[in-house]
């Protein structure tokens, strides 16, 4: 009898586990049904303080109106990853169409090496945007190590192979002097709407020909936000507690505060050596430039000297016409890199500077370097990002 009795209890207490169990079980499934499958897969698990972070985020960004996408989403979209476009250190890029017929460029994003905050910073940034500029970001997944975005699809790719001389226009004809013009004037006017035309401002800091992409007309549009910085208009400086950017674009008071505090004057920095190398057809630094091979390799201080003789500013060039808007955007850009943030115009002036006669434009002073530096800080290399030219078809 004693024996059946213990018996009877273990039953009992089986039973009880078993049905608490149960409940647990049924509650994971609740939850599953209620939330979606990512919240679920979490309970399972280990979040690091970078998933945190970016959990957190996705919350409180869940009632703007940019899309969530599944993991399982983003394969359809893609084909499974079927297409490459790009690759690069942070991730790679995909070809893609969503349901209602549209390309777009995915962004698979290498959690290895991107972190949470450059995906908060693309989403949180361009996300706020809505100018003809700006690329649109049409989504975004996040299934914790899982991290993609997904851009409109931009059929000319990045400026960087046109500016170098990679493609042409067709067989037998490179981008003309004009059309660089009509970019170089989209893209201040792309920025002016980043420093001014939103709420909150927007600084890019990684203004650079591979980060500006072009539409089916050559549109530009900026691209890449991953290492942008919002901050109030009611700033006039930004605290960033380590460098940004590009090496060859990086504005002199980004690595060192000697230069003065960072500011919307930084990107014009950026944009003042990208505009160059337009003109230049080359990166501004470039061992050789002009017919006769010169052994000065730093384009702007080159091309400053050019500025004073009565001739045509670059080989090439057959028409007046060509001429002055080669001239007017070395000008403009040549004041954009000046040393001392104050010395350079803002972005809306350099608008108006370009698109003002060439005969109101005076030639600044000397540029401080005669060769950029070599070596700032940088927090991140993003020379190596994701190939943007995710407009090949």
């Amino acid at each position: 009898m004693k024996g059946s009795g213990i018996n009877w209890k273990l039953r009992v207490l089986a039973g009880m586990v078993s049905a608490a169990l149960s409940i647990v079980l049924i509650s994971i499934i609740c939850c599953c049904m209620k939330t979606s499958s990512n919240n679920c897969v979490a309970l399972f698990k280990h979040k690091t303080e970078d998933d945190k972070s970016v959990e957190v985020f996705v919350e409180q960004y869940g009632s703007l109106s940019t899309k969530r996408y599944t993991y399982a989403e983003i394969k359809k979209i893609t084909n499974s990853f079927q297409l490459k476009l790009g690759q690069g250190g942070f991730g790679t890029v995909f070809k893609g169409k969503l349901s209602d017929g549209r390309l777009v460029a995915v962004k698979l994003l290498n959690s290895s090496k991107s972190s949470g905050q450059e995906f908060i910073n693309e989403v949180a940034s361009i996300g706020r945007t809505s100018h003809v500029n700006i690329v649109t970001l049409l989504g975004f997944c996040f299934d914790y190590h899982k991290r993609a975005l997904v851009y409109e699809f931009m059929p000319n790719g990045s400026l960087e192979k046109f500016v170098y001389g990679h493609v042409r226009l067709s067989t037998n004809e490179h981008m003309g002097v004009d059309k660089l013009y009509e970019i170089s004037l989209g893209i201040a006017r792309g920025l002016d709407y980043l420093h001014r035309g939103c709420n909150t401002r927007i600084l890019h800091l990684d203004i650079k020909p591979h980060n500006i992409l072009l539409d089916e007309d050559f549109c530009p549009k900026i691209a890449d936000f991953g290492l942008a910085k919002l901050y109030s208009r009611k700033e006039s400086i930004v605290s960033m507690a380590e460098a940004r950017g590009t090496i060859g674009y990086i504005a002199p008071e980004v690595f060192s505060r000697n230069f003065g505090g960072v500011s919307h004057k930084s990107d014009v920095y950026s944009y003042g050596m990208l505009i160059l190398e337009m003109v230049g057809g080359r990166k501004n630094v470039d061992v050789g430039v002009g017919s006769g091979r010169t052994s000065e390799i730093y384009f702007p201080y080159w091309i400053y000297n050019r500025l004073k003789k009565d001739e045509f500013l670059l080989d090439g060039l057959t028409t007046i016409e060509e001429n002055d808007y080669a001239k007017k955007m070395t000008i403009v850009g040549l004041w954009c890199i000046q040393n001392d943030p104050k010395q350079r115009p803002s972005i809306n002036e350099v608008i108006d500077m370009l698109e003002g006669s060439m005969e109101a434009l005076e030639i600044p002073p000397k540029p401080f370097f005669s060769s950029p530096p070599r070596s700032p800080v940088t927090t991140f290399n993003t020379s190596q990002e994701v190939s943007e030219d995710h407009c090949s078809s």
